[in-house]
C-alpha cells in the first residue's frame, strides 16, 4: 500500500482526508499493516499503522529517504484532449516516466478552455496524476500547468535542451539524447501550419514515430516510453 503524505517526516504522524479514506475504505487496512509513504516531491518512507479511526489514521513513520530521478528530465507539451482520453493520456505519461506536463490550447483542438474552467480542469488533472503516481510507485509526481497559448508555452521553456515535435508527416527517427528533453504533440487535427512554423523557429526538430498516425493521447506516451527505454532510466 502506498499513500501521499506531506510534509513527510519520521516519527508518529496522523493522516486524514482522502488518504485516510483510501486506507480505511478502499484498502480496508488495519492496525499493524505496513505501507509506503511518498510526498510527491521525491521522498519516501516505510510506516506501520498504529490505529484507524473514523476520521484519521495514526502511523509510525520510519527513516525518510530521497529518491533521485535519473536523467533525462522529460517535459511533455500536450493539447487539451476531449473526454476521458485526456485522463488516460496523463495517467500513462506518469507511468512511463514524464517529469513535467504543460497543456496548451492547440489551434485545431476540439476542447477550448480559458479562465476558471481551465484552472478547474488542471486541478482535476492533478488528482489524476496523484492516482497514477500511487499506482505506478513514483515518489515524485510530475508537475502540470496550463499555458494560455503556444507562444507562452514556448517562451517558458529553458534555453538549453533537446526539443522535438512529434509530426506523423516527418521522417521516422530517433529522439536525440540529452539531460533535458521537451516533446510536443498535436491534437487529432494535427498542427496548424503557423504552429509548425513557430516550433521550427523555436528550434524544435520534427520526428515521426513510425508508419502509422497515432492518436493525440497515444503519441506523447510512446515518445516518453521510447526515451526512457533508450536511456534505461
Amino acid at each position: 500500500m502506498r499513500i501521499f503524505v506531506s510534509p513527510l517526516v519520521a516519527g508518529d504522524q496522523v493522516v486524514r482526508g482522502d488518504e485516510h479514506h483510501y486506507l480505511s475504505r478502499v484498502r480496508r487496512a488495519a492496525a499493524g499493516d505496513t505501507l509506503e509513504l511518498v510526498d510527491g516531491a521525491g521522498s519516501r518512507a516505510q510506516a506501520i499503522i498504529l490505529a484507524i479511526g473514523e476520521t484519521e489514521t495514526s502511523l509510525r513513520v520510519g527513516a525518510v529517504e530521497i529518491i533521485e530521478d535519473l536523467p533525462p528530465r522529460i517535459r511533455a507539451l500536450i493539447p487539451f484532449i476531449k473526454g476521458d482520453r485526456m485522463d488516460t493520456c496523463l495517467e500513462k505519461l506518469v507511468e512511463v516516466g514524464v517529469d513535467e506536463i504543460v497543456v496548451y490550447p492547440a489551434a485545431r483542438a476540439v476542447v477550448k478552455l480559458d479562465g476558471e474552467r481551465r484552472n478547474a480542469r488542471i486541478e482535476h488533472y492533478q488528482s489524476s496524476l496523484m492516482a497514477a503516481g500511487r499506482q505506478s510507485g513514483r515518489a515524485a509526481i510530475p508537475a502540470i500547468s496550463a499555458a494560455s497559448s503556444l507562444a507562452s508555452a514556448l517562451e517558458a521553456l529553458p534555453a538549453s535542451g533537446v526539443r522535438v515535435v512529434l509530426d506523423p508527416s516527418a521522417e521516422r527517427g530517433d529522439i536525440p539524447a540529452g539531460d533535458h528533453v521537451t516533446i510536443i504533440s498535436g491534437p487529432e487535427g494535427g498542427f496548424a501550419p503557423a504552429e509548425l512554423d513557430a516550433l521550427a523557429a523555436a528550434n524544435f526538430h520534427a520526428i515521426g514515430l513510425g508508419p502509422r498516425v497515432l492518436r493525440a493521447e497515444t503519441a506523447p506516451i510512446v515518445a516518453v516510453a521510447v526515451i526512457r527505454a533508450a536511456t534505461r532510466s
